[in-house]
């Protein structure tokens, strides 16, 4: 059976620009030998819905028709990858809008919540580029579809390890219900908090759930530092 829009692959990748530099992979011994490496990310294979934008555009495009085990390579233009360099997201910033004022080219830094990277000191203003770091450039794909998912829970915990970065999330189905159990050190991540939704959204609209039950758990020893402060408080409030 060939990819279709709408199917639950797992691909693993190694993302490049100009020939050889790598920016991306799911190869976590080649992300430690070109310096990408992220102690926090998932590697060996991401899990995604393929025309559901979770990659990008020109690498999406290309998993339709394929076969699962077919390897090869993409070369992705601008328009399909990260976008044309828009001159306009070079702005001229007062240094002293920096968290660290010793501001030079090449140094990233963040304003606005905006991530950026410094292009040039002219002096008490800097340039800075918002652009993402390969706007304008073409970049290059070499890829394996290793597996499309049939089995539901299987496809709903590989898209909570997408959005999470936190693999086997407890998962089961109960009727056309989804219940997730919710990690405790998620509960008040801002990311998780803005994505959930989302997530839930997209299990419904492809695994075919008619509601997303999410579960959230409170062990007695995680409530109970916070009761005894409560308690303490209170105290000091009644002796004054």
């Amino acid at each position: 059976m060939t990819i279709e829009k709408g199917d639950f692959i797992k691909v693993s990748y190694t993302g490049k620009f100009d020939e050889d530099n790598i920016f991306d992979t799911t190869d976590e011994e080649l992300a430690k030998e070109n310096d990408i490496y992220n102690p926090r990310g998932v590697y060996g294979g991401d899990v995604i819905i393929v025309g559901a934008g979770h990659t990008i555009q020109g690498l999406d495009e290309d998993f339709i028709g394929k076969k699962v085990g077919y390897s090869g390579t993409v070369e992705i233009p601008p328009e399909k990858g990260f976008g044309a360099h828009n001159p306009k997201l070079v702005e001229s910033i007062p240094v002293n809008r920096f968290e660290k004022k010793d501001v030079s080219p090449g140094m990233n830094v963040e304003v606005n919540g905006r991530r950026g990277v410094v292009v040039k000191v002219i002096g008490r203003r800097a340039r800075v580029d918002f652009n993402h770091p390969l706007a304008g450039k073409t970049v290059t794909y070499n890829y394996t579809i290793d597996a499309k998912l049939e089995d539901d829970v299987a496809k709903i915990k590989g898209l909570l390890t997408l959005y999470t970065g936190i693999p086997e999330i407890e998962v089961s189905i109960e009727g056309k219900t989804a219940v997730i159990e919710v990690p405790l050190g998620l509960t008040f991540n801002q990311r998780w908090l803005m994505a959930k939704g989302q997530i839930a959204t997209q299990i419904i609209d492809n695994v075919g759930m008619e509601k997303v039950q999410y579960v959230e758990t409170y062990p007695a020893e995680a409530v109970t530092p916070a009761a005894e402060e409560t308690e303490s408080e209170d105290t000091e409030t009644s002796e004054e």
